[in-house]
This record gives C-alpha cells, structure tokens and sequence, in this order.
C-alpha cells in the first residue's frame, strides 16, 4: 500500500499510484478530501499540460500548494488525469501492490 504523509497525518493511501518523472500520482478516489483545498496556483508543464495545486491542512498545520493534479492533461500524460502528486515535505511511503 502506498501512502503520502504529512505532519503526522495520512493524507492519501492507494495500493497503486502512477510514476511519473519520480513522482507519485494518487488517483483521486485516494485522497482524505477533508484535508485538501482548491489554490490559485497554476503552472504549466510542456508535455503535460496546467497543473492545479492544493493547500493541505493536518493536524491544524498549512502546507499552501503542497499538492498538484492535472485536470486536462495532454494525451501523452492521460494517465495522470486528477490524480495527485504531493511535494513540499510530504512523504511518500510504502510499496506498490502487484497488478491483477
């Protein structure tokens, strides 16, 4: 099981997340919602397309934009439509369970 991790909270866990550029991307359906609100931080990368960040907030501690997604992704990274990748001290952990 993969987990992201911050201040001591769970803030996603999937058995399955998809790397890209050494990145982990959760699919949205793993993410604690309650602890994930919208930014107005945008940035654009050149084969993936706009990102949209989250602040996170744990155990009453921000983390602004500590999260990203890629809501309309190019066709080359479809796969990562919404899922959600995670930097600015989160830890990621665990290992990925094998495919069915």
């Amino acid at each position: 099981m993969m987990r992201a991790t911050w201040n001591g909270v769970v803030l996603a866990e999937a058995p399955r997340t998809v790397v890209v550029e050494g990145n982990h991307y959760f699919p949205p359906e793993a993410l604690n919602r309650a602890l994930f609100t919208e930014s107005t931080t945008r940035s654009l990368c050149p084969w993936k397309g706009l990102a949209r960040y989250y602040t996170v907030t744990a155990d009453g501690v921000v983390n602004p934009d500590a999260a990203w997604y890629y809501p309309r992704p190019s066709l080359l990274a479809r796969r990562i439509k919404n899922h959600v990748a995670f930097w600015h001290g989160v830890r990621i952990e665990g290992s990925q369970e094998p495919k069915r």
